[in-house]
């Protein structure tokens, strides 16, 4: 009930506290480093810088304003109505495990087939760009109508199943690939890593109760530009080119531009649309979490606003979805109240939409900021053992082997994909090795849709150890139906979808007939397991029960 006399007693202010400083400069950071990290990586790819910060991050922040606004005023409403100063808002920002999906998996793959096809990079940039605002509308779709049903999706999907591919997305893309960027500059890289890691998960304090994220900003950055300063080898001063002050070129969403791209777009989202589940479990388990650390809030309320938020940032051309953060419990041992989401807000919207993002994206040192996606990585992993029952920790390290086969695939293929390779004629398909092509054709259709494979192979795994085969079977027979389509183990390069009785070179979902036999092999394979483990499931002894039941702990 509403305590209507300490209502009247709360300071006009309330709502911000000295905390809220330590608080922002967490949030602001991992937010920070979620645009610069997308940035980085579609440059990589070969992308323009000035394209994607006029084009993609205005809209892509403009969700995470909406997003922490609302949950700004939903604090509010809370300490009013309860009549409490104490009350923590719910974190929001970019989806850390989306942003290498995305751009792994669904942006870079489309730029470089683009630019295979023959558009220019111009073309090939928008063509990419309509795709990604596809599959984050369509993400917000999905989420929007999930959100009264989370807590069902999350009881027919074991935790192992959920969990164990967010994890394998965390230990293996968000902890491996930022550190080979961090390595790249050992020394402030080094420095800036153990800070963030002694403060956020050794929690041994920074003097003046620095934030860890804040502290290695300063002492890695300071570092950083000592050594450009030095003119020490490989550093120097960065070059940032002009700043497009108010982009206006994202406004071109609201003519509906994109719509025509819905069929570019559709192989893709298979890989997106996951991403979409794991936030709204994920949105679940953080109001819990936010819960046991004294902030009831609507669970159902919380997913709707995330999903609004990643809706409106597609429609605005952002590419990135947005999801409510696990660090609610840090951020009110921190003394953070609600005006740490409202500030983090501003100035991730004002970044994005005046335009001086691209100023940010220059001077700030990857090894000062990147150390904060290892710890994002790192925790993950941690929760996703922490919130399943022990004895499904097979489950979810079973997982991680999928993503183990994209890491070991990513070198090839960037190898394959370089100007000096092609020029010179050299791909997979002719390679003199007969054995090492048959292995990296093997890898290829391991990594491909890993995502779906890490959560079905965790799946059935979880059900074996429950001794329930039929469960087992009918998941593996999905897995049948998913490889037929090219969702899991699609032999094709870019994660591409097929359908197998189409062998039309002219049509995007033509299967090569080289490829079939392999295909059908592994849909065969997980056929006939699925009716093994039916006939297994009649015999008497598969149906006892296990000796002892664990929970979470």
């Amino acid at each position: 009930m509403p305590n209507t006399d300490a209502q009247t007693q709360l300071p006009r202010f309330w709502w911000a506290g000295t905390g809220d400083i330590n608080a922002f400069f967490g949030l602001m950071l991992d937010n920070l480093a979620g645009l610069l990290l997308m940035t980085t990586l579609l440059v990589g790819f070969g992308m323009d810088s000035e394209f994607i910060v006029t084009h993609m991050v205005p809209g892509t922040a403009l969700g995470v304003l909406l997003g922490d606004i609302a949950f700004f005023a939903l604090a509010l409403r809370m300490g009013r109505r309860e009549g409490r100063s104490d009350v923590t808002a719910m974190p929001l920002g970019l989806d850390t495990p989306s942003t290498f999906g995305m751009i792994l998996l669904v942006l870079g793959p489309a730029f470089l087939a683009a630019r295979q096809a023959g558009m220019s990079d111009w073309d090939a940039s928008v063509h990419t760009w309509h795709i990604g605002i596809w599959c984050v509308v369509i993400s917000g779709i999905l989420k929007l109508a999930l959100a009264p049903f989370g807590t069902m999706a999350r009881k027919i999907i074991p935790r192992a199943g959920l969990l164990g591919s967010l994890a394998a997305i965390a230990l293996v893309l968000i902890s491996f690939f930022p550190l080979t960027h961090i390595l790249g500059t050992p020394l402030p890289g080094l420095l800036g890593l153990v800070i963030v890691l002694a403060t956020l998960i050794g929690k041994i304090p920074l003097p003046g109760r620095t934030p860890g994220t804040l502290g290695a900003l300063i002492v890695a950055g300071s570092v950083y530009y000592f050594l450009c300063a030095l003119g020490v080898w490989g550093y120097t001063f960065p070059e940032p080119g002009p700043i497009t002050w108010f982009p206006v070129e994202w406004l071109g969403t609201w003519r509906g531009e994109w719509l025509s791209a819905f069929g570019d777009a559709l192989p893709y989202l298979p890989f997106a649309l996951p991403f979409a589940l794991a936030t709204v479990v994920g949105g679940i388990d953080c109001t819990e979490s936010a819960a046991a650390a004294g902030d009831e809030y609507d669970t159902r309320s919380v997913l709707g606003i995330e999903a609004m938020a990643t809706l409106l940032a597609g429609l605005s051309g952002g590419v990135i979805q947005t999801t409510p953060y696990i660090g609610h419990p840090a951020y009110k041992a921190m003394g953070g109240r609600a005006a740490y989401t409202l500030a983090t807000a501003l100035l991730i919207a004002s970044a994005g939409i005046v335009g001086y993002f691209a100023w940010l994206n220059a001077w700030l040192p990857i090894p000062a900021v990147y150390p904060i996606l290892v710890f994002i990585g790192l925790e993950i992993t941690a929760q996703s053992f922490q919130a399943t029952p022990r004895k499904h920790y097979a489950a979810v390290a079973i997982a991680c082997l999928p993503a183990l086969a994209y890491l070991a695939m990513s070198l090839p293929d960037r190898l394959m994909g370089d100007p000096a390779i092609m020029g010179a004629g050299i791909s997979m398909d002719n390679l003199g090795n007969a054995g090492l092509r048959h292995d990296l054709e093997t890898l290829r259709m391991f990594s491909n849709g890993f995502i779906v494979t890490s959560l079905i192979w965790a799946w059935v795994l979880a059900a074996l150890i429950d001794r329930r085969l039929t469960l087992a079977a009918a998941v593996l027979m999905g897995g049948a139906i998913l490889t037929c389509f090219g969702v899991i183990h699609s032999p094709l390069a870019g994660n591409r979808l097929f359908i197998p009785w189409i062998s039309d070179p002219a049509s995007s979902l033509e299967l090569p007939r080289t490829h079939l036999p392999i295909v059908m092999e592994f849909v065969a394979g997980y056929a006939v397991t699925s009716l093994f483990l039916v006939v297994w499931a009649k015999l008497p002894s598969s149906i006892t029960s296990p000796t002892s039941e664990e929970e979470p702990h």
